[in-house]
């Protein structure tokens, strides 16, 4: 997976991708980060890319011409997505990652600034994409966001492949409570079930924690969770 980011601030990726899983997948090539600065493609003196808004208004606006040329400076590949971080686009969850890691080799992230970008590179955006509906400083954290989940999920990134089906949301649930060692900390007891051996009640237990868990921390998950169990349930079997 290539991944292309459009910023003002390269130095905003460099510990982020420099540390971690991120850094193995990325000294593995499972993923390939490559930033371009829309200011490398000014042509006036002082590298200006922003400007005042046509009509006034607070704040400055970032101009298309330096947003193009940077995009138009990257190579295409064949299966290419050109993604706006903007809190006006569609809220990042484990579906788009799973989606745009299946459906793509290669994702332009354009991270906005100041007041907006000019309305514009609207035409070369495929989709906006947002962290949740508020507004950041910088588009370079949805876009670090992005690139962190999807890599994740590629093959080799992750050691054991169950720690990535097992995760919160992977089955619609959340996560069961993970205890370690010692057995007893100031009082409190690892369950006892988890040091019985019994794989099977174990199982049974850690899914209880799901269901207990989700209805109680994200209700809007539980309820989504049993719908879908619901339809499954009336769904006729495949011959």
């Amino acid at each position: 997976m290539r991944f292309d980011i459009i910023t003002l601030f390269p130095d905003f990726f460099t510990s982020p991708l420099g540390c971690g899983l991120m850094s193995k997948a990325l000294a593995k090539e499972i993923a390939s980060v490559h930033i371009t600065n829309p200011r490398d493609f000014t042509i006036d003196r002082h590298h200006k890319v922003d400007d005042e808004s046509y009509g006034g208004g607070v704040g400055m606006v970032i101009k298309p011409e330096p947003i193009f040329a940077a995009v138009e400076s990257l190579p295409t590949l064949p299966r290419r997505q050109v993604l706006l971080m903007s809190p006006q686009g569609e809220k990042i969850d484990r579906a788009l990652f799973q989606e745009l890691r299946h459906n793509y080799d290669q994702l332009v992230l354009i991270c906005g600034h100041y007041e907006g970008i000019d309305e514009r590179v609207m035409n070369i955006v495929d989709r906006e994409i947002s962290l949740g509906d508020f507004v950041l400083t910088c588009g370079e954290i949805p876009a670090l966001t992005l690139i962190n989940g999807i890599t994740r999920l590629l093959p080799g990134t992750v050691g054991k492949v169950e720690s990535i089906e097992t995760d919160s949301f992977e089955d619609g649930l959340l996560d069961y409570p993970h205890y370690t060692r010692p057995a007893e900390f100031r009082g409190w007891r690892v369950p006892d079930i988890l040091m019985s051996g019994n794989h099977e009640k174990i199982a049974q237990w850690r899914h209880q924690q799901q269901l207990d868990r989700t209805q109680t921390k994200r209700p809007d998950l539980y309820a989504a969770w049993l719908e879908r169990l619901k339809a499954s349930a009336h769904e006729p079997e495949k011959p």
